[in-house]
């Protein structure tokens, strides 16, 4: 891949680069370098495992190129290597630049805030102008956000964030939401171009200027998606008062371009404020419990605080499971009083099989406890337990009668517990005690959910998180048919 890019550099710029770095690539399957010439002119070299994503990319590039829009200029590309080669913009994102800003001490900094203004006078320009040049039959992996488009999003909240967090809810009724939901998004007016990931990591600043780059998840769709992306971003954090502003300034630029019904696209606006908080959860899930990657689980409870708002503004529709499951997301994974506190002690309590390694600490300060059950006796190797879990009342019953156990149990407890009252008198904020097994589904099972229920009544003070991490792959186990 690296010789592709090599060779793209050489062809474009005539000469070979003295040097191929590596670029951070924040939560995609794309790899990126830095070539540096000798005469210190730069590109950024690119590679997509997939096919069908970067035909989009690169059709929407040389679009966007042609007319003009500030994103990077394509030099060259490989379409049988899947390899690019494009401007570099540089290292600071807009988000970056918000980060820096806070903790030098400014909660919105002017400069940031004049940015962010001049991206939503841009916005609309994608979505009115971009519609008339981009080829939306090589959109990927939908031509259209549409209602395939919404459902996809609403279970990829349900499959990797509220069954991998362990977030109750009836399968039925959050269904018959999620039906709703989608039926009540399509009233809105959707033959536009809708960016997808418009976010503050996806713009990148330039001589005080925004650039724009992944936009490939680009398909038709409703004008309100990405504004919300962008004032719903949740690390970025942005006040409540100025995302107020920043939607009034949208809506204004907005008017330049199209004639449109403010009252209408306010109506349903917070319809896909919702759904876009729910992918990015979904998001956090995916890439947080299942590639087990704790930094993005860290963005939860910001996700947290912004569905806080959006229910005190009220649901646009009644949603009752929804509303259900966010309030225990807010529960659980923000704070009572509103305020997000990220001081405080979590415990993040894990059950894992040794076949696939040890688990990864989301917390990402790598301390903690790896408790080996495999010396308990195994009642997976019963027939009437194999396709039962240590959540099962039977398997719980053998597991707790098992004459090995409590001298088991009261060395991990007293171990966690002690830990715990250290870490909260050093003010850390991360803990991690696991349970191993040869399956990950009886012995580690059941001693998580008993640690869980210990730390919560000894502890409740302290966050307690818990992850059974194999089961995805527990089976399942047939329902007996009636009669």
């Amino acid at each position: 891949m690296q010789n592709r890019l090599i060779t793209l550099f050489e062809t474009h710029f005539g000469t070979r680069p003295e040097a191929v770095l590596p670029v951070a690539a924040d939560g995609s399957s794309r790899t990126y370098h830095r070539l540096v010439a000798p005469d210190g002119r730069t590109a950024i070299g690119a590679f997509g495992p997939d096919h069908d994503e970067n035909r989009a990319f690169l059709s929407f590039s040389r679009a966007f190129n042609r007319a003009g829009f500030p994103v990077p200029e394509l030099y060259a590309d490989d379409d049988e290597a899947g390899v690019w080669l494009i401007e570099d913009l540089g290292d600071t994102t807009l988000f970056r630049a918000r980060q820096e800003a806070r903790e030098g001490g400014h909660e919105f900094d002017p400069t940031i805030l004049d940015v962010y203004r001049r991206v939503v006078e841009i916005l609309p320009r994608f979505q009115i102008e971009g519609d008339d040049i981009v080829d939306y039959s090589v959109a990927y992996p939908r031509a259209a956000f549409d209602r395939q488009s919404i459902v996809w999003d609403l279970n990829y909240f349900k499959y990797h964030f509220l069954k991998l967090a362990q977030i109750p809810f009836n399968e039925a009724k959050l269904e018959n939401d999620f039906d709703a939901l989608a039926t009540y998004l399509l009233t809105a007016d959707t033959d536009h171009f809708l960016y997808r990931d418009f976010q503050s990591r996806n713009i990148m600043l330039r001589d005080g200027e925004p650039w724009f780059i992944d936009y490939q998840g680009g398909r038709r769709g409703a004008l309100q998606y990405d504004i919300a992306s962008l004032l719903y971003d949740s690390k970025a954090d942005i006040p409540e008062p100025l995302r107020a502003e920043l939607l009034d300034h949208y809506l204004s630029s907005l008017a330049r371009y199209l004639d449109f019904n403010r009252a209408a696209f306010l109506e349903v606006y917070h319809g896909y404020v919702l759904v876009r908080v729910l992918q990015a959860l979904g998001a956090y899930g995916y890439r947080g419990f299942f590639e087990r990657k704790p930094r993005f689980l860290q963005s939860v409870p910001y996700a947290a605080r912004n569905i806080e708002r959006i229910l005190a503004n009220g649901l646009p529709i009644r949603l009752s499971e929804i509303e259900r499951v966010l309030r225990t997301i807010i529960a659980e994974w923000g704070d009572a009083d509103g305020e997000l506190d990220t001081s405080r002690l979590t415990v993040y309590v894990y059950s894992f099989s040794y076949r696939r390694g040890y688990p990864q600490d989301l917390g990402g300060h790598g301390g903690g406890f790896v408790f080996d059950c495999r010396g308990l006796p195994n009642p997976g190797r019963l027939p009437q337990y194999a396709a039962l879990n240590g959540r099962d009342p039977e398997v719980a019953e053998y597991i707790a009668d098992l004459s090995e156990l409590e001298p088991f149990w009261e060395n991990a407890r007293s171990l966690a517990e002690a830990q715990i009252e250290t870490y909260k008198q050093r003010a850390f904020t991360s803990l991690s005690v696991s349970f191993g097994c040869t399956g990950g589904q009886h012995r580690s099972v059941y001693l998580a959910e008993r640690m869980v229920r210990h730390l919560e009544a000894r502890f409740p003070e302290v966050r307690v998180r818990l992850l059974h991490r194999e089961e995805p792959s527990w089976p399942r186990v047939a329902a007996t048919p009636a009669g």
